[in-house]
């Protein structure tokens, strides 16, 4: 059969922006986001279920690399901004062929994922985000993976960003920055009311309340190293989808 394989295609949940990048080290970067859909993981408190679980698997597209630039040159109208690749873990399909493509047209990219897949890619994203889920996702951290990850990153920026729901999490994210000292860390308190099938509606003083604590709780244990930032997306956009 003619046509392109299946196999060079990426399932894509959403292409959006230009926006303001919400969270941790690019923080206010205008930004064209590609939220890949597919994960390996089930948080318990994710907020993007459409990217991640599979009974949404019709609404995401096929696209190939030139489709996707495409899109985003459309929408950046020609301006070669950041690209954030999203999802999901957007690190269980092959963005390299579009990251090369896109370089070429002058845009930059960067990427979120929890470290759990390795890719050589990585090595040219600017910068890689690992993003360890603590222990109120439910899920466990493969370190092993974790570290091929900064391995597969080693000739570009990587930085680690912890989202912290409760005092547990606290704990852990101490434990875990301890052991990688080298990585830029960013901690913000999690969003305890994500999108859910009948209301976007959020909690936003829950959510201040929950940062002023995370700030004050590092800083009465002197803890200095990290920068501690609010999910910007969230206090100014709320819980909307394409934001």
């Amino acid at each position: 059969m003619g046509g392109i394989p299946a196999m060079t295609r990426l399932r894509i949940s959403e292409i959006f922006g230009p926006t303001i990048q919400g969270e941790g080290s690019v923080i206010g970067v205008p930004t064209v986001f590609v939220r890949a859909g597919g994960c390996d993981y089930r948080c318990s408190w994710c907020d993007s279920l459409h990217a991640v679980d599979s009974r949404y698997r019709h609404e995401w597209q096929p696209m190939t690399a030139e489709e996707i630039m495409g899109k985003v040159t459309e929408l950046s109208g020609g301006q070669p901004l950041t690209i954030s690749l999203s999802g999901g873990n957007p690190a269980i399909q092959d963005f390299g062929p579009l990251i090369r493509l896109g370089k070429t047209q002058g845009y930059s990219f960067a990427m979120e994922t929890q470290g759990s897949v390795a890719r050589d890619w990585f090595c040219e994203l600017a910068p890689l985000i690992l993003s360890p889920k603590p222990p109120s996702s439910g899920e466990t951290v493969d370190w092993d993976a974790f570290d091929a990850c900064i391995a597969a990153a080693v000739e570009t920026e990587s930085v680690m960003k912890i989202v912290i729901f409760d005092e547990d999490d606290y704990t852990w994210a101490r434990e875990v920055a301890a052991g990688y000292p080298s990585l830029p860390l960013y901690l913000q308190p999690g969003n305890h009311t994500p999108p859910g099938p009948d209301s976007d509606a959020i909690d936003l003083p829950g959510i201040m309340t929950r940062y002023e604590w995370l700030i004050e709780r590092a800083l009465a244990d002197r803890w200095f190293t990290p920068r501690i930032l609010p999910q910007l997306h969230v206090l100014v956009w709320g819980n909307k989808r394409g934001v």
